[in-house]
């Protein structure tokens, strides 16, 4: 059915509900002469009289009996309908889509979905890791959790999660075997095991503060590998130097099995953000994420 159609359908069945036009014109806020002029091209697109007029009465016709009849309770269903939509409009609820890289799970995000799922036991969360770049338009997700680099134009992006702090990491044997690095430019000699994004193909560049602004500074790709816990494993059993956010290797340092290096020189990237499209008819589900995202952030730094 047309649009024009649905709409002549819904005019004809509050005019037969009210019995009258001016009635009807009165329920719609429309001109009687709208109402009459809906009916009148409905009649003609059907072919049939839905109506007999008079001076002081409106009454349906046997073919607008049987048509009233059997349109009411379909316009009914759609009335509930456009109700439960409108009534959905001030409950935080259905099911919230969200992609984020494998990294962004043990750092903050984990946490952070337990944490909202607590509060907010009507939202089902559906969140899918992927390092693979998603499109906001065509994947049908809310949002994704995304690094400032990837970040796309004409969206909304707010910075979650902590501080990515790095840092470059080495075990003692793989330090003995090769030599202490004194500088950055040393690592140009020294076996890396570099972060891949995904299947893209893109690796992680070795940033380093320099007076002259960031430099990049890489060492001989030996492993290129999108997991940050096997990046520990084999940096911790002598394979290379590996540059990777200081959280995932927190642990093997403490324990001795990594060496941190060039602590001065490693700077901290930007958090990542909660990438959307826009914020005209935002579900209420993911207006509550990103505020929830936002004040849990606010009260980590304050801790």
């Amino acid at each position: 059915m047309e649009r024009q159609q649905l709409s002549d359908l819904t005019i004809f069945a509050e005019v037969a509900r009210a019995k009258g036009f001016r009635a009807a014109a009165s329920r719609l806020n429309l001109q009687a002469g709208s109402i009459s002029e809906a009916v009148q091209r409905f009649e003609d697109r059907l072919g049939v009289r839905l109506f007999e007029r008079s001076t002081r009465s409106v009454a349906l016709t046997a073919a607008g009996e049987r048509l009233y009849s059997r349109s009411l309770p379909a316009l009914s269903d759609l009335e509930v309908a456009i109700q439960e939509l409108d009534e959905a409009k001030d409950v935080i609820a259905g099911t919230l889509k969200l992609s984020a890289p494998y990294s962004a799970g043990p750092f903050f995000l984990d946490r952070l979905i337990m944490k909202f799922a607590e509060v907010h036991p009507d939202v089902q969360v559906e969140l899918i890791y992927d390092d693979a770049k998603v499109d906001l338009v065509t994947s049908g997700i809310d949002a994704a959790i995304r690094s400032h680099t990837l970040l796309e134009q004409d969206t909304h992006a707010v910075p979650i999660g902590p501080d990515l702090k790095m840092a470059l990491v080495a075990s003692p044997d793989y330090l003995s075997e090769k030599g202490m690095p004194k500088k950055p430019d040393d690592l140009l000699d020294h076996d890396g095991i570099f972060f891949a994004f995904g299947n893209s193909g893109n690796v992680a560049p070795w940033t380093f503060r320099d007076e002259g602004g960031p430099r990049v500074i890489n060492a001989k790709q030996r492993v290129i590998i999108n997991n940050l816990r096997s990046m520990v494993a084999l940096a911790a059993n002598g394979l290379g130097l590996a540059y990777l956010y200081e959280a995932a290797a927190k642990e093997a340092i403490k324990q001795g099995k990594l060496v941190s290096l060039f602590e001065d020189e490693v700077p901290e990237l930007p958090r990542y953000s909660l990438n959307y499209r826009t914020k005209r008819h935002m579900p209420l589900r993911l207006r509550a994420f990103i505020d929830f995202a936002k004040q849990l952030s606010a009260d980590q730094k304050a801790d």
